[in-house]
């Protein structure tokens, strides 16, 4: 089994995953957009470029998600952030800077008691982060 997160965007989703292909050194393996879609004829003109699904994939993980449907009105991203867990601190500290660029630091990283380093933040794009960095104990 397999649980991956799945974000949906207010049509910033293709920059949010740029953003985050470089951020997490990750390659965008799948992108289709409204437009390309069976179904979604009657999409409108303005949203047919918008992406419809894309799929981050960095190393052994993925990501997923899409911009919202104009009958979806968007409501921003609620009660969940996505967890990252490295094993070296220094990439630890590389990830959460580049993806705090523009964004607000909720908790500046630094040593807890299960990792030698652990953050959060909240990226440009309204998505809330947890990264941890070198696991102490699990």
């Amino acid at each position: 089994m397999q649980i991956n997160p799945y974000l949906v965007f207010n049509g910033n989703c293709e920059e949010a995953f740029n953003f985050y292909a470089r951020c997490l050194r990750g390659e965008l393996v799948s992108v289709q957009r409204f437009g390309e879609t069976p179904g979604c004829e009657d999409m409108p003109a303005s949203h047919r470029d918008k992406i419809m699904h894309v799929r981050l994939q960095a190393g052994d993980q993925v990501l997923m998600a899409s911009d919202n449907h104009p009958a979806h009105p968007y409501e921003g991203v609620k009660g969940c952030s996505i967890a990252l867990s490295v094993d070296e601190a220094d990439e630890a500290d590389r990830i959460f800077n580049e993806l705090s660029e523009g964004g607000a630091v909720v908790m500046p990283m630094q040593e807890t008691f299960w990792a030698k380093r652990f953050g959060m933040l909240t990226d440009r794009f309204g998505v809330p982060w947890m990264i941890n960095g070198a696991m102490q104990g699990g």
